[in-house]
């Protein structure tokens, strides 16, 4: 988390109390965090998060989910897509990365964490040295 201010750590560290994740639900690189698919899930329930899918492409080599969030307590809503092919999925289960990745996103992003620029969900896929 080096690359994050220091008023960025404390509003994460207070996210991440709120919504009750444990060391166990976030892996630390030295340049970003990754909140695990255990997190994701508690920072679904904590919020009330409603997540729905819809098909955008669902093809034998490349599926793109939507998924629109919303979370009613605070009256807001985004909608955010998953995707997977063998570009950038290791296994052939596209359809499940691809809803992983689509909740993922949704959740981060209905809660504002998204917009972090160091913290990812387990499910992005992201590849740093």
């Amino acid at each position: 988390m080096s690359n994050l201010t220091k008023s960025d750590k404390v509003r994460m560290r207070r996210i991440f109390e709120e919504n009750g994740l444990s060391p166990d639900d976030v892996f630390q690189h030295r340049h970003f965090v990754i909140i695990k698919r255990t997190g994701i899930e508690k920072i679904q329930a904590v919020n009330n998060i409603e997540v729905e899918f819809s098909e955008i492409v669902m093809d034998r080599d490349f599926v793109v989910l939507k998924a629109t969030a919303w979370m009613d307590n605070r009256n807001v809503r985004v909608e955010t897509y998953g995707e997977a092919g063998p570009e950038n999925c290791k296994n052939s289960y596209y359809v499940m990365t691809a809803e992983k990745r689509a909740l993922s996103r949704a959740v981060l992003k209905v809660i504002g964490l998204y917009s972090e620029s160091n913290v990812y969900s387990e499910d992005e896929g992201v590849h740093h040295e």
